[in-house]
């Protein structure tokens, strides 16, 4: 019977328990390991800042600030925001800790984001998120190494088979401003088979419209001018250099001119990880270069390019959980202390059942599937193997390498 009241998890949440908890645990273990080969240095950021943090480089009218931050008063009336991405509060940091000298700076990070927004699969309002930002290099090597870090990551994850690697330029800023006026001229030129959002954004953020995923407005941007006809020399270059670099990392790629980003910090490359295993086409993650960020918020001029990926969804592109080792079941209240506490101090993972007895110990190496079990008594051990019931008499010294 189906109790009344009980407490359930927040819409948008969910708690992380099992297989799903073994496989956020490995896509974070993955990419602590695979960022580390790279250079980067793990930071822990708070979970949430200062309102403004994340108003300055959003827009007070973005869809972001207007609709999807938790943004609260505290009790001394500070307006505080729950975290929505992590790159602003990484080049927070990076300015209030008196970084900007010391560049660059390979920075990972990890953990939970929160976006009011409509549940669907993978995505939920309190999500997870890995994430890199290199600060403080402005060449297309950097770039192209901060999507090579990516792309090994979901390789040794064993799901790059399921994700496609979308590239494009934004240009910089003398191309981004005639590429924009381009837009403008177009657009207003088919104003009437826009939608009533892309028309709003004509007026603000024109890039904006090239990733509307309304019908009528995907097949006016497929005849849109494209930012390649609109490249000064030097951005050309970048772009040009960026795909050569990544052509030598070996990471493979799709030139995709509707990957934009809609702030004016943001230029050069913009990057997307896509997949079509979750369902209709989405991404795993992205990012850019932000050139003019760190100094909106407050500091001198540091480029900065990054990448964030969605542990959720990436998690559930895993074709197994990843299992912990079976447990070691030792078994024999006198010594079991003793036994247990020199195995785990060797790196064997070894459990004591709660319940005495040698048939309740047995059932609880059942119930932990494990394959070995240590019945101790006084008089010596023995090491069983409980996948065939072979059992032999073994000395405590050589317990350790005997089960190895």
């Amino acid at each position: 019977m189906k109790m009344a009241n009980i407490l359930q998890p927040v819409r948008g949440t969910r708690d992380i328990i099992g297989d799903e908890a073994l496989r956020h645990a490995h896509v974070v273990d993955t990419a602590r390991r695979v960022t580390a080969l790279y250079g980067f240095s793990e930071w822990q950021t708070p979970i949430f800042e200062d309102t403004s943090l994340f108003l300055r480089p959003l827009g007070e009218t973005s869809d972001v600030v207007t609709k999807e931050m938790y943004t609260f008063p505290d009790r001394g009336g500070d307006s505080l925001t729950l975290r929505p991405e992590g790159t602003a509060g990484i080049c927070r940091a990076l300015i209030t800790n008196g970084l900007t000298q010391t560049l660059p700076q390979k920075i990972f990070y990890q953990g939970p984001m929160f976006r009011y927004e409509r549940p669907q699969k993978g995505r939920y309002r309190q999500l997870h998120q890995i994430g890199i930002e290199l600060l403080g290099a402005s060449v297309p090597l950097a770039d192209a190494e901060v999507i090579a870090c990516g792309w090994q990551i979901l390789i040794e994850l064993g799901i790059a088979k399921d994700v496609v690697l979308n590239i494009n330029t934004l240009g910089d800023t003398p191309s981004r401003n005639d590429y924009r006026a381009a837009l403008v001229a177009y657009f207003t030129e088919h104003q009437a088979g826009l939608s009533e959002d892309s028309k709003i954004r004509l007026q603000k953020n024109p890039l904006r419209i090239l990733d509307s995923k309304d019908p009528g407005d995907k097949a006016l941007v497929a005849k849109a001018p494209l930012i390649y006809d609109h490249l000064s020399e030097d951005a050309a270059a970048f772009y040009t250099g960026l795909k050569a670099h990544l052509s030598a990392f070996g990471v493979p790629f799709v030139e995709n001119p509707e990957i934009v980003r809609g702030f004016d910090y943001y230029n050069h490359t913009a990057f997307e990880f896509l997949t079509t295993a979750l369902g209709a086409q989405g991404a795993v993650g992205g990012g850019g270069r932000y050139n003019g960020l760190v100094e909106m918020l407050g500091g001198p001029n540091v480029s900065g390019v990054g990448w964030g990926l969605g542990i959720d969804r990436l998690a559930m592109l895993l074709d197994t959980a990843p299992s912990a080792p079976p447990p070691v079941i030792v078994i024999g209240e006198a010594r079991a202390i003793e036994i247990a506490k020199m195995l785990r101090h060797d790196g064997i993972a070894a459990e004591i059942p709660f319940a005495g007895g040698m048939k309740n110990g047995l059932k609880y190496a059942n119930r932990r599937s494990a394959k070995w079990a240590v019945l101790a008594n006084t008089d010596g051990l023995v090491l069983k193997n409980l996948a065939d019931g072979s059992q032999s008499e073994v000395a405590l010294n050589d317990l350790g390498p005997a089960l190895r």
